[in-house]
């Protein structure tokens, strides 16, 4: 039995080790481009149709439950930084598996994850 005084450092630690959002980025091109001060300023594109140089790639992993306007978000963050101007090409695939736990109605699917990758491009 945990002791009373116990509880709520083990919710800190249970909680803490989940994450809702991963995110990473990959660069593809030796050329420096300076980062954008602010998300806001790369745009999301279904197709790019003018001169561009492919800079890398964002990929976001979170659990599936997560709103696709909010992981957008967080590849413009990251797109930001490399210094694009624009995230295209969105691809996702789920992975993990379900798990029974007791509780499950209070963590949800938290167990399945996904992989949003796009690609981040700069207008030549």
């Amino acid at each position: 039995m945990i002791k009373l005084y116990l509880a709520p450092l083990f919710c800190v630690i249970f909680l803490s080790a989940c994450s809702i959002y991963h995110v990473t980025s990959e660069e593809v091109t030796a050329d420096f481009y300076p980062s954008k001060q602010l998300a806001s300023e790369v745009v999301q594109l279904e197709k790019v149709d003018k001169p561009h140089v492919v800079l890398g790639y964002v990929t976001v992993n979170t659990e599936r439950r997560q709103r696709l306007s909010d992981v957008i978000e967080k590849m413009k963050r990251e797109a930001a930084i490399l210094g694009g101007d624009a995230i295209t090409e969105i691809k996702t695939n789920a992975s993990g598996t379900w798990k029974k736990l007791p509780g499950q109605e209070l963590v949800g699917n938290a167990y399945v994850r996904a992989n949003f990758t796009a690609t981040v491009v700069v207008f030549k």
